[in-house]
């Protein structure tokens, strides 16, 4: 019966198609007042019974326009809307296949001198800097979120992470209404917040609150994703709830619970799973399945996600968070928002890994086994006041706590072989460590405009502190071999007490040479950092059984100081098409470092140095634009590299600063070009950057040809440069009306020289990385999405020592994501990823396959979601990885998470709108 109903519905999406009739509408829009052609108007076409859109256009820079499209209607509604016009509405016969219309005559506004924004149902209007969709223009799958919403829009690209581009730039903020949601969380607001209560989608750069005020340029380089509520909606509660249990004790769940009331929001979260998955999801495959075994960790096995720590990491990870946000105004003058996060991690890993160093003159081999147990509970606390005192002076705080703890249990052993497979150390260590951290900062920000030609004064004032106390309790053995054997027992305990106080300051008068064009800004800045820096290590003592003979090579006493002091100047230019800006400071910084245990090894050094910015942004149109930026920056080396005292914490490996370091300059520049055909659907980015190091900081090490115990202190060097481009090009290929193709290609490459020490011994590696990608998107509209996307690497590596060999390297990457909406309220979806490296040695895998799917069924009038799902459906997940570098060889293999079956529910609640409903029907979906 099922498969009756399914070719039924496949005949009778055919047959549909076949009464569809193929039409193409031409035309040109112009200014009723002087004739003048008007680019960036929005055309299109809707059914005249329900008013849903069939297609639509944007129009060039002479005002043309064409729509091209297949319907079975008689007829249909043209619309045009242009920002500062009456929107023109047409009723169109489609008798004809070709239709050549008339010029389009678009009278003014009454409204348009006041600059008030015509509300109307195009499904994109373009304004000055700001794009914006009608959601209700594109259509999605039943239940859709916010992150389904974005991918249906054009120009707007989403990586298998929740990476968002808008026409090729970042997107780093989300707001809802113009405020925070959750700190600004992306992941949060995209996978949680439902399309049905949303009524626009806004883009612009990303801009801080004081820029905002001042009418000032933002980030060119970045934007602001801004969520406009439905009027209607912005009263009532909505959320979410879910759970699932499956094989192997795999568990999750979450909630969310959200309240409207005009300006007043408050949203509360709970979570959690011990499937690897730091976030919370509510069951399906895109939010459990996203970045399943490619996710990166920190070295302490510790992860974060948007800022917070969710401990854990490579392994087993079990989690849990709670949060709450809240957003109001208080009076008329005063924006309050702010958000509480609590979280949770404990993660397990067993590691083991073989490496082969090759030296410049010869090679050894090294093993270890490690297993980890992490633990991680922190609180954060951030808060956001604007207060408008009056139209021109604004002042915004932000102050912000957390507080977190961690414990970390951990145990290793390590062998060191010489080239002939002689044991010549080996080492065992047992630790458990207890970190407790405290963090305070805020930042003050005052603005004062005046008059009406663009000139502002603005003090920020921003202060940081962080306190750290850790107790670490350590008990290894090393053994070195050869003709001076060695044994070198450690059983201690080290009390680790590290303060930080950082405060900046910066002062900016902007003054108009050409009113709201042409400025010339003087700024000066003032930052002082102090750090303080105390590790004391106690042996322990058998007679009396405790930890009380100090241990001086083992610890610390700094006191660390950066003081810098910037005056500055920067010419900026804006009109309607060109932006520019060019800045010059010069920094007077001091470095010093006093030694409470070794005071011979003091530091205080000078750094001052010129440095520029300056940046580029040319708008060819409404639909492209170019942009270059160039700096000239000095960073001066860090604190322990310049600390000239021998640290032997590690036994086999010595290191020992040098306080004679240069300060790195780096020369780099950035360019790039994009552009958005409407019309055809049509988008690329192009891009890239170089930068030049002068004195860059690098480590140097010498090993003993014997023992292979390692002494490792820092050296300046020169040449080393990097850089790296690519292009992105997308572009919509429309079948007809319910079969379409969206083609993806791109690559990235990247290219490097790079200046380092083997053994002692000065040499250069040149590496060159291409990585083209293709993907195509195939969508038979509600029946199903097939998108598969191949990636190919290349790498090309070369030494000038003849210790390294040339090294090439070539991968494959098939990633297949599909879904099949069946009758009766089933989805089914896939994640099939295919991975092939040729260059791995014989012994170990060259391919795997890594394949998640679910099976979904709507119930309960669509408000609750049934979900199977299954994680490696193949099971051949698994850890093991080589890596090879200019001087080594790894492999290694740790815990991992292996398959399961889940069976999840989710339930959502929605009161808002005038009759309290989920809106579901046609229009919305």
């Amino acid at each position: 019966m099922r498969k009756l109903i399914f070719v039924a519905t496949l005949l009778g999406c055919f047959f549909s198609f076949s009464q569809s009739k193929d039409f193409k509408i031409t035309g040109k829009i112009v200014s009723d007042e002087d004739l003048t052609p008007l680019e960036a108007a929005t055309v299109y076409l809707q059914r005249k019974n329900d008013s849903s859109l069939v297609t639509y256009t944007i129009s060039d820079k002479d005002g043309g326009f064409e729509l091209e499209d297949a319907t079975s209607d008689e007829s249909l509604d043209l619309l045009v809307s242009y920002v500062g016009y009456q929107t023109y509405k047409k009723t169109i016969a489609i008798n004809k296949k070709t239709k050549s219309l008339e010029d389009i005559k678009l009278k003014i506004s009454s409204d348009a001198l006041e600059e008030v924004i015509i509300k109307t149902s195009a499904p994109v209007t373009i304004k000055k800097d700001t794009l914006e969709f009608n959601v209700s223009s594109f259509k999605t799958k039943k239940d859709a979120n916010v992150e389904d919403l974005l991918k249906q829009l054009p120009g707007v690209e989403i990586d298998d992470n929740g990476a968002i581009k808008v026409n090729g730039k970042e997107v780093n903020k989300i707001l809802v209404n113009g405020k925070p949601f959750f700190g600004n969380d992306p992941s949060i607001t995209t996978k949680n917040l439902t399309k049905d209560i949303i009524e626009k989608i806004q883009v612009v750069d990303t801009k801080t609150k004081s820029q905002a005020f001042t009418g000032e340029e933002g980030d060119t380089e970045n934007k602001t994703i801004n969520l406009t509520i439905k009027e209607e909606n912005n009263k009532g509660v909505f959320g979410r709830v879910a759970a699932g249990i499956g094989t192997n004790k795999r568990n999750e769940f979450a909630g969310m619970f959200n309240r409207f009331d005009n300006d007043q929001r408050i949203s509360v979260l709970v979570g959690g799973n011990n499937i690897n998955s730091p976030g919370f999801s509510f069951g399906e495959i895109e939010k459990m399945f996203g970045s399943g075994g490619r996710r990166s960790f920190n070295s302490n096995g510790s992860f974060s996600i948007n800022g917070r720590q969710f401990g854990g990491g490579q392994g087993i990870t079990t989690s849990k968070l709670g949060g709450a946000n809240y957003a109001d105004n208080i009076g008329e003058k005063t924006e309050l928002a702010a958000d509480y996060f609590y979280s949770n991690s404990n993660s397990v890993n067993d590691k083991s890994a073989q490496r082969e160093t090759i030296l410049s003159d010869s090679r050894y081999f090294s093993n270890s086994q490690s297993s980890s147990n992490n633990e991680t509970q922190s609180h954060t606390f951030n808060t956001d006041f604007e207060i408008k005192i009056d139209t021109t002076f604004m002042v915004n705080i932000k102050p912000s706590f957390s507080v977190s703890k961690t414990t970390t249990d951990y145990e290793s052993e390590d062998e060191t072989l010489n080239q002939d497979l002689e044991l010549t150390n080996q080492s065992i260590l047992n630790s458990f460590v207890e970190n407790n951290l405290n963090n305070f900062s805020n930042r003050i920000s005052a603005t004062k405009k005046f008059g009406t030609k663009g000139a502002f004064l603005r003090f920020n004032i921003n202060n940081r502190i962080n306190k750290s106390e850790s107790d670490d309790f350590i008990n290894s053995t090393s053994e070195v071999f050869g003709t001076a054997p060695e044994t070198i027992i450690r059983n201690q305990f080290t009390d680790d007490s590290r303060e930080s106080n950082d405060f900046s300051s910066n002062v900016r008068y902007r003054l108009p040479i050409k009113a709201k064009t042409f400025f010339v800004n003087f700024e000066y800045e003032y930052q002082y950092n102090k750090d303080n820096n105390k590790k004391s290590t106690f042996d322990f003592d058998e007679t009396t059984n405790t930890y009380n003979t100090f241990n001086e090579a083992l610890s610390t006493d700094f006191e660390y100081t950066d003081m810098k002091s910037v005056p500055g100047v920067q010419l900026s230019y804006r009109d309607e098409k060109l932006s520019a800006r060019f800045g010059m400071d010069y920094v007077f910084r001091t470095l010093k470092n006093q030694d409470g245990l070794r005071p011979q090894f003091n530091v205080e050094r000078d750094f001052n140095a010129i440095e520029v910015r300056s940046n580029f942004n040319y708008r060819f149109s409404k639909k492209a634009s170019i942009y270059a930026s160039y700096r000239l920056t000095n960073r001066p080396p860090a604190l322990r590299q310049m600390q000239a005292f021998e640290d032997v914490s590690n036994p086999l490996n010595t290191v020992i600063g040098n306080p004679n370091l240069e300060p790195t300059k780096e020369n780099r520049l950035y360019f790039g070009f994009n552009a958005y055909n409407w019309k055809e659907r049509t988008g690329i980015y192009v891009y890239g950057n170089m930068s030049a190091n002068n004195n860059a900081v690098v480590s140097k090490t010498i090993i003993d040809p014997e023992t292979l115990k390692r002494t490792t202190t820092y050296s300046n060097v020169n040449g080393n440069n990097n850089g790296s481009f690519g292009f992105n090009y997308s572009k919509n290929i429309k079948l007809d009306s319910i079969n379409s193709i969206r083609l993806r290609v791109g690559n990235w490459s990247s290219f490097s020289k790079n200046i380092n020490f083997n053994n002692g011994v000065k040499y250069a590696s040149k590496s060159l990385v291409f990585n083209p990608n293709i993907g195509v998107d195939y969508t038979w509209k509600d029946i199903l999405e097939f998108k598969p996307r191949y990636r190919l690497s290349i790498t090309n590596s070369k030494y000038d020592i003849e210790a390294f060999d040339d090294r090439n390297f070539t991968s494959h990457n098939l990633d297949l994501k599909t879904a099949y909406f069946l009758p009766k309220g089933f989805e089914w979806r896939n994640d099939i990823t295919y991975n092939y490296n040729s260059n791995i040695a014989d012994g170990f895998q060259k391919s795997a396959w890594f394949w998640n799917a679910s099976v979904a069924y709507s119930v309960l009038k669509e408000k609750g979601i049934i979900t199977l799902k299954v994680y490696d459906l193949l099971n051949q997940n698994t850890n093991a990885r080589r890596r090879a570098t200019q001087d080594y060889i790894e492999d290694t293999q740790s815990t991992v998470l292996r398959q399961y079956f889940m069976l999840n529910f989710s339930w959502k609640f929605n009161s808002l709108g005038s009759k309290g409903e989920i809106r579901s029907g046609s229009h919305y979906m």
